[in-house]
Order: C-alpha cells, then sequence, then structure tokens
C-alpha cells in the first residue's frame, strides 16, 4: 500500500511540475509588429534621389527636377540583391530633407512629375512595390520574402508652406498618400532633423498629428524615431549598439526632435524604461550615404564585425546600399554583401551544443527544462525559478569555441542584466572561462552574440544569469568561428 502511495505521490508531483504555469511577463514587451520586427535582424537601407547626382549628402532644396534622371532603374535588382545578402526588407528614401519626392506626390510641386525622367511619368515607389510584390509572390513555395519601409523627411528645404502651421497637414496628407497608396510598410523611419525651410524658418512639428496618421492607416508599421515608438535611433551611425543594450527606453516628455535622451542614453537604453522601445542600428556600406563615385563599400571583415555589434548586441541592423546613377545596385556592393552573407552563414553554421545536454539548477517545472534552451524553436524556453539561476551544459565531448549566442524570450519582457561563463576543470573544479572574473556579457534581449578574446576548450560549461526578474532563455549556442 505504501509503495502505491508513493507511486501516486510521485504522480501528483511530476504532473504539477508539467504543468507549471508560464511565466508572468516582465515590464514592457514588445508589440506582435516589435517581435516580428525584431526577428528580421537585418534590412537594407537606400538613400535614392538628387543627391545621387549631384554628389551631395544632404541637398539644398533648390535643385533643379531634372537633375533626378535615373538611366535604367532596376528596383527589381535591388530585391534581389536584398534576398541574396538575407535582408528582410527595404527602406527607401522615398523625400529626403531636399523635399524631392521620389512619386508623384499632389502635396508637392519638387516630385518626379516634375522632372525629365520618363517624360514625368516615374515613380519610384511603385517601381519598388511592384518588384517586391512579384518578388515575394514567386516565393510562395517557399523562399525569402522581402518587405517594403519608407523613410519620408519631416523637413522640407523646398516647400514654401515649411515653417507654418499649415505645412503640418501637408506632411501629414503626404504621409496618408504613401501609405494608402503604396503599402502596406513594415517600417516608417521618420529623421528627427529640423532645419530651416527655403523661407528661413523652422517647423514646429505636429508629431502627434503624424505618428496617428500613420497609426490609423497602417496600424502594423513599426514606427522609427528618436524615441520611437516602434523602435529607436541607437544614437550613432559606426554600426553598433551598446555592449548593454536594453530595449526599454524613458519618453515622457520626449520628442523625435526635441527633450529626447542623450545619444549615450539611446545606445543602452534604460534599464528602468516604460515602453518598449529597441534599438535600430543604422550604418552606410560606403563612408556616404548617398552613391558617390570613387567610393569603396566596406570589407566583408568590417561588414561581420558589424553583424556582431548590432545584431549581436540586441539591435536590428539597418545597412545603407545606395543605388547608384543608372537606379542599380553596383556591382561591387552586390558581390560584397553575398560574400559577408556567405561569411555570416559560415560562422553560424554548426552549433556545437547541438546534440549537448543542458540541466538547469533552478528549475520553474518540467515544461520548461533548460533543454529547451539547446533547441532552434522559438517559441520554447527554459524558465527559471529565480532572479539568480544557472544552466550546466555537457558537450559530451571537449568543444572549442570562440562565439557564444544567448537570446531571451523577449515576449515575456527583457530580464538578464549579467552572465557569467565557467568551465569545468579535469578535477572537477569550475574556473571562469574570462580573465579578472568578467562577466560574459550584462544585457541580452533578444540576441547576444559574445566574442570571447579567445578559444576556450571545454567538455562541460556552466551559466550563470542575474535577473531583474527570473530568467528566461529560449537559445544557448556555442560557435567556433575558426570551423
Amino acid at each position: 500500500m505504501r509503495t502505491i502511495h508513493c507511486i501516486a505521490l510521485a504522480a501528483t508531483l511530476l504532473a504539477a511540475a508539467c504543468a507549471a504555469p508560464p511565466p508572468e511577463p516582465f515590464g514592457p514587451v514588445p508589440s506582435s509588429s516589435q517581435l516580428a520586427w525584431q526577428r528580421m535582424e537585418t534590412n537594407m537601407f537606400c538613400h535614392f534621389g538628387p543627391n545621387t547626382f549631384s554628389g551631395a549628402e544632404w541637398g539644398s532644396g533648390d535643385e533643379a527636377e531634372d537633375m533626378f534622371n535615373p538611366a535604367s532603374i532596376d528596383c527589381g535588382q535591388w530585391v534581389d540583391v536584398a534576398a541574396q545578402a538575407g535582408f528582410g526588407g527595404i527602406i527607401v528614401t522615398a523625400k529626403h530633407h531636399d523635399g524631392f519626392c521620389l512619386w508623384p506626390s499632389g502635396q508637392s510641386a519638387h516630385t518626379v512629375a516634375q522632372s525629365r525622367w520618363t517624360e514625368g511619368k516615374g515613380d519610384v515607389l511603385r517601381l519598388l512595390r511592384d518588384a517586391i510584390d512579384a518578388h515575394n509572390g514567386s516565393q510562395a513555395a517557399g523562399g525569402r520574402k522581402v518587405r517594403m519601409g519608407v523613410y519620408i523627411s519631416p523637413w522640407d528645404r523646398n516647400h514654401p508652406a515649411y515653417g507654418t502651421d499649415a505645412y503640418n497637414q501637408v506632411f501629414a496628407n503626404t504621409l496618408r498618400e504613401v501609405h494608402s497608396q503604396y503599402g502596406p510598410m513594415f517600417e516608417q523611419w521618420f529623421d528627427g532633423a529640423c532645419g530651416e525651410g527655403p523661407g528661413g524658418k523652422r517647423q514646429v512639428y505636429d508629431w502627434p498629428l503624424f505618428m496617428q496618421t500613420v497609426a490609423d492607416l497602417n496600424p502594423q508599421c513599426v514606427v522609427f524615431s528618436d524615441i520611437g515608438p516602434g523602435c529607436r535611433w541607437v544614437g550613432n551611425e559606426e554600426g553598433r549598439a551598446g555592449t548593454t543594450c536594453w530595449s526599454t527606453l524613458r519618453t515622457d516628455g520626449a520628442t523625435p526632435s526635441e527633450n529626447k535622451p542623450a545619444p549615450d542614453e539611446l545606445v543602452t537604453g534604460h534599464r528602468d524604461g516604460d515602453k518598449w522601445v529597441p534599438a535600430e542600428v543604422d550604418v552606410s556600406l560606403r563612408p556616404g550615404w548617398f552613391w558617390h563615385p570613387g567610393e569603396e563599400p566596406k570589407t566583408v571583415e568590417q561588414l561581420v564585425d558589424i553583424y556582431l555589434t548590432s545584431v549581436g548586441r540586441n539591435g536590428l541592423l539597418l545597412l545603407n546600399v545606395p543605388p547608384d546613377t543608372n537606379g542599380r545596385i553596383c556591382a561591387a556592393d552586390s558581390a560584397r554583401l553575398v560574400a559577408w552573407r556567405a561569411e555570416i552563414d559560415r560562422i553560424f553554421a554548426r552549433d556545437l551544443a547541438g546534440g549537448a545536454t543542458a540541466r538547469g539548477r533552478h528549475l520553474r517545472g518540467r515544461r520548461y527544462s533548460a533543454q529547451n534552451a539547446l533547441d532552434t524553436a522559438y517559441h520554447t524556453y527554459w524558465a527559471a525559478a529565480d532572479s539568480v539561476a544557472s544552466v550546466n551544459i555537457d558537450f559530451g565531448s571537449e568543444a572549442t569555441f570562440d562565439l557564444v549566442v544567448l537570446q531571451e524570450y523577449i515576449p515575456l519582457g527583457q530580464r538578464v542584466c549579467r552572465v557569467e561563463l565557467h568551465c569545468q576543470e579535469a578535477d572537477g573544479h569550475w574556473m571562469p572561462a574570462l580573465p579578472d572574473d568578467a562577466p560574459l556579457c550584462t544585457t541580452v534581449g533578444y540576441k547576444r552574440i559574445v566574442s570571447l578574446p579567445s578559444a576556450v576548450t571545454a567538455r562541460r560549461v556552466r551559466l550563470d544569469f542575474v535577473g531583474l526578474a527570473a530568467p528566461v532563455i529560449n537559445r544557448i549556442a556555442f560557435y567556433n568561428s575558426a570551423q
């Protein structure tokens, strides 16, 4: 009888462990659109307009419309390059600070309709929209799809109404025009720059109107600005997020153009932020943002480093790839991007923990086993019971690695504020993997890729997590970049 009771008790305890409820969300969490955006990881920026032909970076607004005259524009080629390089989306500068519109806008007299390009009948946004739709339609049976986004600057150095109350409605109408005619857009990029217009006046932007206009027309669109609300500028244009990078931000009382956090705050985010505003890392493949003859693209090695300091630091990489005066991405740039993607794929081809076993020391329940962190399914995870938790990983034999990849399950919030890595010696003692007991990293977020100062060889490792709340980890992986 006692045996039966023991078996029944064990079954009850096992059932309770398996039925443990999932962790409660902690702090701000991403919307479904923000999560889908973060999982894109890399997107392509295309700076294209009169500056492509003038050699300027910021146009004056008084450029003749006929200056814009691409000889053989091919947006299908842009999309093909983006797909081959692994980009999830393309954001085009539909209107830069010079005010020139790449579509025949009814809100401006400074557009492609006033240019000699295709006798004023051209429309870059329509070409891009159609090229993306055609590409995605051909990928119906599988393959990488590409989404469309737009940069529309509120600063307009050409429009005569700029600097008056009337301009805010003009700009809202411009947004309405683009999102209704060429949408849906996965991202709306707002530059917070606010300089003088043609009358020497500066505009007081009606940001609530602008944001609401986009939300009404395209509620799934992630809006970029210095303070979001969808995603934020990372505070530099060097291709790096902070070694500490929170996806949360304090934004009360701020606008994208005034009272915004300082650049160093945007690099790191705010640990106590009350809004989910993840970092977007924008950087150009070339020295300039627009295409200029004689400039060379970054090397594959530089691009890999940028990937590690952007995507690998809880950011999304927005890499600018400017079309040339023909309206195409030049051969040198497309070849460099494909080579970069091939190198990323090579480095992360073989997860050394793919056949390993993981044992968590602070279990929430069997359903949330540490083994979940070693699989590749996004929605499975190891959930610890305490804010300080550890997981032991046994590779089965000695493994040599120099890259560690960690991912939090961000639908439940960003929690981790410190991670330490230890390796087990032959005598069973655990030794720090980094000199001076340095942490492996501070924040993790959507994805953290840590490059170790030198390769480490071990059969068993231990990761110790410290969180603002109990860690929820959906990926732990190890790679050897030399293999």
